[in-house]
């Protein structure tokens, strides 16, 4: 029940021990759960208290507290109590000053497990600097790539507002943005998608979900308007990422050397919430190092559990629940499949045993007349199914390889698991020529290929092949299903793919794309290496799944197949 407003002001100011000294004390002394980043981050501020250049100041802090307690409410009416995490953060943004008068920290990361609270708190921010920080004229903006993602934040403040009657009489409430026009003070979303970052003069600058930002641009236009501000600050909110090209890491990285202290800045703050080195992603007892608001239900334990849960049962969900939800920067935005369990079906087999007179499966991506050119045979079975590969690379690719230091080509050519054509370019007419041998020692029902990288090949075949000679898209409509299916198979331990090395390095470098229905597609673009040889197994896996559909409406226009 909240509290009325009379009774929530009249609440103490301040306490024998501040909240953000606090929590630093009990981290320090092992009473709070955390991991070393955190704990840093407090022995940073308790060794800080020590020093006579920088000056601590707790009761303005303790403004910030009252500000939230007093002012802020969440859609359900209750008041923005903040959590002892939260209040170290606050406490020291605003608790910290410089020898010259101004506060200290003009940048803030916050890196937490999803469902901390980050998005709130950042709004609670911006409508502290918009109404009480005692800046002139203050601007306050999230910022974004997207300006639907600016909007996340801007929406949280906006709801903080309607829900209090003292707010709602002092902020106008615009479409768009949250002004004090005796103040000319305004707050607002801003993206690069509508260029709408030029010319700003930020006084708090909000930056949400950095680990999506695909450059540093959003960033560094905030930071560049901030120059004019006394108190400026930018606060940067997020999970953990996998690029690590990315703004993002650059300032994971950054706020980790700053606070080991190999890197030496007051105006820096880091609050990076993770597990340690060696800890177990699926034990409870570690959570709360990423998850520092979990036994306030920030998040649910019961959440942490189904996602812990579900990822132990769906390898494509295992690097984005250990990056979300526990902070691990992982290689790859969400690795499909557990190369440990792939190697327990690498059993040899014979490929024309395992093939003839079976019905058979193809999926070709034919390569840039450079790259590697792959076809995958795929023949499904009571048991599971076999697989079998076949890639081509032009000579020049292997000596190329070789002039970068990698060896494994030439490895594979000497095995004969990897095929040469000869020359600089793609040989097509090599592979045509095998492509039809294939076809006439075995019973293959359907060959499936990308139009997108469709060449003169695909003509030829299909005036062998005729109808047997199939489109196949490559969005979630089509390879959700056939992902779904190897992801089965392997974790069943029911593929038998020989334990081919080309195919493995591929299946490793795999990285999986989930839409916010589940649906699933492998993901070229943020693989880390070459996936073609995974890709022709879903298109392969894909036709014959249609093969096995039963009559009715045509099943290959509404899985984005078509016959040529």
């Amino acid at each position: 029940m909240r509290k009325p407003a009379a009774a929530r002001k009249a609440a103490p100011r301040r306490r024998a021990d501040d909240p953000a000294t606090a929590y630093a004390r009990m981290v320090d002394a092992g009473k709070i759960v955390a991991g070393r980043p955190v704990r840093l981050a407090c022995a940073r501020h308790l060794a800080d208290l020590k020093r006579t250049d920088l000056a601590w100041r707790p009761e303005q802090a303790e403004r910030v507290f009252d500000f939230f307690r007093t002012m802020l409410t969440f859609e359900d009416g209750s008041p923005f109590e903040l959590l002892l995490f939260q209040r170290f953060i606050l406490g020291s943004l605003f608790g910290w000053y410089a020898p010259d008068g101004t506060r200290r920290f003009r940048t803030a990361y916050i890196e937490t497990g999803k469902g901390s609270g980050k998005t709130p708190l950042a709004a609670g921010v911006g409508l502290y600097g918009l109404i009480a920080d005692n800046e002139p004229a203050p601007e306050v903006y999230s910022a974004a790539t997207m300006r639907e993602q600016a909007k996340i934040a801007f929406g949280d403040a906006v709801r903080m507002v309607e829900g209090e009657a003292e707010l709602k009489e002092l902020v106008s409430v615009q479409v768009g943005s949250l002004t004090i026009p005796a103040k000319s003070a305004t707050f607002r979303p801003v993206s690069s998608e509508h260029k709408g970052l030029d010319g700003l003069r930020p006084h708090i600058g909000l930056i949400d979900e950095l680990h999506e930002h695909p450059t540093g641009l959003v960033v560094d236009k905030i930071r560049a308007g901030i120059k004019r501000r006394r108190n400026a600050l930018i606060f940067e909110i997020t999970n953990s990422g996998w690029d690590r090209t990315s703004v993002c890491w650059a300032h994971h990285e950054y706020s980790t050397r700053v606070l080991e202290g190999t890197l030496a800045n007051d105006s820096w703050f880091a609050y990076v919430a993770s597990l340690d080195e060696g800890d177990d992603w699926t034990d409870p007892k570690v959570w709360l190092k990423a998850n520092p608001g979990m036994d306030a239900g920030l998040p649910p334990v019961k959440y942490l559990r189904e996602q812990v849960e579900e990822a132990k049962g769906m390898p494509s969900k295992e690097n984005i629940t250990r990056r979300l939800n526990f902070c691990e920067w992982t290689e790859q935005s969400e690795r499909w499949l557990p190369m440990p369990v792939w190697d327990e079906a690498a059993g040899a087999f014979d490929e024309a045993e395992a093939l003839k007179g079976r019905l058979v499966f193809a999926g070709l991506d034919l390569g840039s007349t450079s790259d590697m050119t792959a076809l995958t045979l795929w023949c499904p079975g009571d048991d599971g199914g076999h697989a079998v590969w076949r890639f081509w690379v032009p000579e020049a690719a292997v000596e190329e390889r070789r002039r970068r230091g990698l060896t494994d080509y030439a490895d594979w050519v000497r095995a004969g698991f990897l095929r040469t054509t000869p020359g600089n370019v793609t040989d097509y007419d090599f592979i045509e020529h095998e492509v039809l041998e294939l076809f006439r020692a075995y019973d293959v029902r359907a060959l499936a290929f990308d139009r997108w990288n469709a060449t003169q090949v695909v003509t030829h075949l299909r005036d062998e092949l005729g109808d047997r000679v199939v489109e196949f898209g490559q969005g979630f409509a089509s390879m959700s299903g056939p992902c779904k299916e190897i992801e089965r198979l392997v974790l069943g331990r029911r593929l038998r793919h020989g334990g081919h090395p080309v195919a493995r390095w591929m299946a490793g470098n795999v990285c999986i794309r989930t839409d916010p229905a589940g649906n699933l597609k492998i993901d070229k673009e943020r693989s880390s290496e070459k996936v073609d040889g995974m890709v022709t197994l879903a298109m392969a896996i894909g036709v014959s799944q249609v093969a096995e559909a039963p009559a009715g409406p045509s099943v290959y226009e509404s899985r984005g197949l078509a016959v040529i």
